[in-house]
């Protein structure tokens, strides 16, 4: 269920609870509203945190090329880096 499903959870929850006034028997129409606006708002935010997670790995403009000499500890092998 995605951002869409999840804001329609949260829609068709709200006028049940705030909107209607029907009444049918067994059923409680105001804690089914409430209950599809609480999972709503939990698949927002779940979706949410996925897709903060989500990274964009954008590659290097330049080739990193490895020159073979071998390198110190400070990552400079003529000393003039330190």
């Amino acid at each position: 269920m995605g951002l869409g499903g999840c804001i329609i959870l949260i829609a068709v929850g709200a006028i049940l609870t705030f909107a209607t006034d029907w009444d049918m028997q067994g059923v409680n129409l105001d804690l089914v509203g409430i209950i599809l606006m609480i999972v709503g708002l939990i698949g927002v935010t779940t979706f949410s945190s996925i897709a903060r997670r989500r990274r964009v790995v954008v590659p290097p403009t330049t080739p990193v090329v490895d020159d073979g000499r071998h390198h110190t500890r400070d990552g400079y092998s003529d000393g003039y880096g330190v």
